[in-house]
């Protein structure tokens, strides 16, 4: 019994290695979709507030339109972004935009959109992930995960290179990092999900939206940064008034 132990022990561990060495950073996004809400996404009617304005997602299948209503001292205006395209409604009244302007607000759309929803968008075509190996954060395991784009269908940030950390117990993005073109150079957040809820299915957070204190950080030492206390916290995003059909 004695011999056996150890025995136990390395084999034990040779399948837990084995194991990991089978999760590919395709198989732990799909993961994370999943506990998410996985399928349920693929089908529904999503409204929620952020910052004053309205907005909703509704998806079917490959189907999408992706919405934003609010007003200014004068006029109601309604963006909307489907497969087609982007238009700006004006007291319903489509108007024509210049070619700068219409990137600009459909850019902004869809990136409320696409925080709003992860994990799920993450397995889309213009998606590339790779592994990027185990780490330790706040005393708890996760995989990290490098996600690019490939120009076509990536969209107008499709050089945007973004980092989620997956809890390897729960499969939740409970972390996420990216960089970005800015006037002045790249700029950089990094962001910690808080209130986790399950609205009719789907799981939604907030975050807590940091910057690095120091400018030469790289995108890939944020998670450490963060433990060092060396990000400096820039606002919450929080999500109000969540309903799913």
């Amino acid at each position: 019994m004695k011999k056996l132990i150890p025995l136990l022990v390395i084999s034990f561990l040779f399948i837990a290695c084995n194991s990991e060495k089978k999760e590919t950073a395709d198989t732990i996004i799909n993961k994370a979709i999943d506990v998410a809400g996985g399928k349920k996404y693929t089908n529904a009617e999503i409204h929620f507030n952020f910052r004053g304005t309205k907005y909703t997602s509704i998806r079917k299948n490959e189907t999408y339109q992706y919405q934003r209503e609010f007003k200014d001292s004068i006029h109601v205006i309604h963006d909307v972004l489907n497969n087609d395209g982007f238009t700006r409604f004006i007291d319903d009244k489509a108007v024509t935009l210049a070619d700068s302007m219409a990137v600009k607000y459909e850019a902004s759309v869809n990136s409320v959109h696409y925080f709003a929803l992860l994990p799920y968008g993450l397995n889309d075509k213009a998606v590339l992930k790779s592994k990027l190996g185990a780490v330790v954060i706040n005393g708890k395991n996760y995989h990290k995960i490098k996600v690019t784009f490939q120009e076509e269908g990536g969209g107008e940030d499709f050089d945007d290179v973004f980092v989620y950390w997956v809890n390897k117990e729960s499969y939740t993005v409970d972390f996420l990092a990216y960089s970005y073109q800015e006037d002045s150079g790249i700029g950089m957040r990094f962001r910690e999900a808080y209130n986790a809820r399950i609205v009719n299915g789907l799981r939604f957070v907030d975050y807590n939206n940091f910057k690095p204190a120091d400018k030469n950080l790289s995108l890939l030492e944020m998670d450490k940064a963060f433990e060092n206390g060396k990000l400096k916290l820039l606002s919450t995003i929080e999500l109000k008034d969540i309903r799913v059909k």
